[in-house]
């Protein structure tokens, strides 16, 4: 079980402009430098003291912080529950929400809180840093105060942003259509099959045909997830005795299948063979591409042709975090085989095209 610590509040101002709760989980932002010189993780009053601009933006702010900070490496299916479940218990009393997490699992933990919340029409948003905050150079302070901003933004008394999102370097992104690309730059996350929501220069500028539409509906929490699924992928030489293996796993219930290309596989007839055996046995196949642009089209190339026949379904332009994250909610959320299938190949949250 996850433990958080009590609520801290900051209210600086008497009228603010909004309410925000930080959900604090770790990660490189939160830290600053112990009596030792190394980094731990830090309470707020200190990561505030770093970045004392946030009480002039007319927000007052709430923070909850998970009782032992993670190193996203770490994150699993319990710690995306508590960050849902503290959206949605808190859900009436704050105007928008900002995840502080680390950077290698972020898109992962965007996706899957993504699908967690149905109905969702206030922003969460998920930020960090590959700098920590403490550090003179640290791109955490502008993460974190433009995501502040965003996630207090209205227009018409509503909020701009109704759905999960990462911000990092100065873009604002779909959080189920992101995914992490670089470790040694500023500019961690791309979003390359869907369009940035909003970028912020002098002002943020929101790129408003791409945002989700506000909506009026009352917001519903399913924190299901099931654990036993896998990636499967391919490469050149992989061998079908390996391949025979996994999908023989008798735990195993679904596999997100990455091929190359725009969906292609080994036209090996023993390969297509096992995909349709497992198929048959009762686990869903669902294939997304390794390239981080474009999409699955089944048929478009004679060594993709084969999948449908074999019962593999196309994951169009998902991103693997989103597959992957889609697929543990969907066998959860349903029982029944064809509305797991549905639930795959139907865009429930903007995550595919």
């Amino acid at each position: 079980m996850i433990k958080t610590k009590d609520i801290k509040e900051f209210n600086w101002v008497e009228k603010p402009k909004a309410n925000i709760l930080i959900i604090y989980t770790g990660g490189t932002l939160g830290m600053d430098y112990d009596e030792n010189g190394a980094l731990a993780p830090c309470g707020f009053e200190q990561v505030f003291s770093r970045v004392p601009v946030l009480k002039e933006l007319n927000v007052n702010l709430s923070v909850i912080s998970f009782e032992e900070p993670i190193d996203s490496s770490n994150v699993a299916i319990n710690h995306w529950q508590k960050m849902a479940e503290i959206i949605y218990n808190h859900y009436d009393k704050f105007d928008g929400f900002i995840v502080l997490h680390g950077t290698d699992t972020m898109a992962y933990s965007a996706s899957a809180v993504s699908y967690m919340l149905n109905g969702l029409n206030k922003p969460v948003i998920f930020t960090g840093a590959q700098l920590p905050i403490a550090s003179p150079r640290s791109d955490g302070h502008d993460n974190f105060i433009t995501s502040v901003e965003i996630a207090a933004d209205k227009k018409d008394g509503k909020p701009i942003i109704t759905e999960v999102c990462i911000f990092f370097n100065h873009v604002l992104l779909r959080g189920n259509r992101s995914k992490k690309v670089e470790s040694q730059q500023f500019d961690a996350f791309e979003s390359e099959n869907y369009p940035i929501l909003a970028e912020a220069g002098i002002s943020i500028d929101y790129r408003w045909s791409y945002l989700k539409p506000y909506n009026d509906e009352v917001l519903e929490l399913y924190a299901g997830m099931e654990q036993n699924v896998a990636i499967l992928k391919l490469f050149p030489s992989l061998s079908n005795r390996w391949v025979e293996r996994f999908l023989a796993d008798e735990n195993l219930k679904g596999v997100v299948l990455e091929s190359y290309g725009a969906g292609n596989v080994p036209n090996s007839e023993s390969f297509i063979a096992l995909l349709k055996q497992a198929v048959a046995a009762g686990k869903i196949i669902l294939n997304i591409s390794q390239c981080n642009g474009g999409n699955v089209v089944h048929g478009k190339y004679e060594t993709s042709s084969a999948l449908d026949k074999a019962g593999v379904l196309s994951g169009s332009d998902m991103t693997s975090e989103a597959a992957i994250t889609k697929m543990m909610f969907a066998f959860e959320r349903y029982t029944a085989t064809a509305d797991i299938k549905k639930c795959l190949i139907t865009p429930i949250r903007g995550e595919m095209t």
